[in-house]
């Protein structure tokens, strides 16, 4: 298998800007959210069982998956949120997993918003990377980049891992509460650590 890293952050600590960096410099990423939205097109079994579950209002006139009116169904009904995520948590990280095993040029990158909160059943990655923020850092991107209130960003910070469960599966972390050039080094230096690793794996007997 490719050597993996796994990318998570809480929303709004900038995880995807970082992703976009490693992919730049040569780092076969795969992002969980798109992942998510293909396995949910129409025709897909995904959504096949998801409408069985939570019936035919969650799709649009047109057969596609409504994400808001399902967000709307699972964000304050743990039970119903349970349900979803028993649908596509799996086939996520199987796709997930396939991919990373795919050739690349340098190492594989699965970027996981979810990772603390299911970190066993990512222990085949080879490593750790969280993206981190304090809280009100966290909080004041996320009411400018989606225009919420203070209650609704809240309780979406709420319903995450704490920051503290993040860092506790950390291996490696990029604190990105700097500048842009704050994040490009950054992630320059685990870039050339990690194609540094994944090389070394090549080279193995193994």
């Amino acid at each position: 298998m490719s050597y993996t890293v796994a990318l998570s952050g809480g929303i709004a600590s900038g995880k995807s800007a970082a992703a976009e960096r490693f992919a730049a410099l040569g780092a076969h990423v795969i992002d969980a959210d798109l992942v998510a939205r293909e396995l949910v097109e129409p025709g897909e079994p995904a959504l096949q069982e998801i409408v069985a579950n939570f019936g035919a209002g969650v799709l649009t006139a047109g057969g596609a998956l409504d994400r808001r009116a399902l967000r709307e169904r699972v964000f304050t009904d743990a039970a119903a949120r349970r349900r979803l995520e028993a649908i596509l948590h799996p086939r996520v990280r199987e796709t997930l997993r396939q991919r990373a095993d795919e050739p690349c040029g340098s190492y594989a990158m699965v970027v996981v918003p979810l990772l603390a909160e299911n970190a066993e059943q990512y222990a085949w990655v080879d490593r750790v990377l969280v993206v981190d923020v304090p809280r009100e850092t966290q909080l004041a991107r996320l009411l400018a980049r989606d225009g919420i209130s203070p209650a609704t960003a809240e309780a979406m910070l709420a319903a995450q891992a704490s920051r503290e469960q993040r860092l506790a599966i950390a291996d490696d972390v990029i604190v990105n509460d700097g500048s842009l050039a704050d994040l490009d080094a950054a992630v320059a230096a685990l870039h050339e650590r990690y194609a540094w690793a994944a090389a070394t794996r090549l080279r193995s007997p193994d």
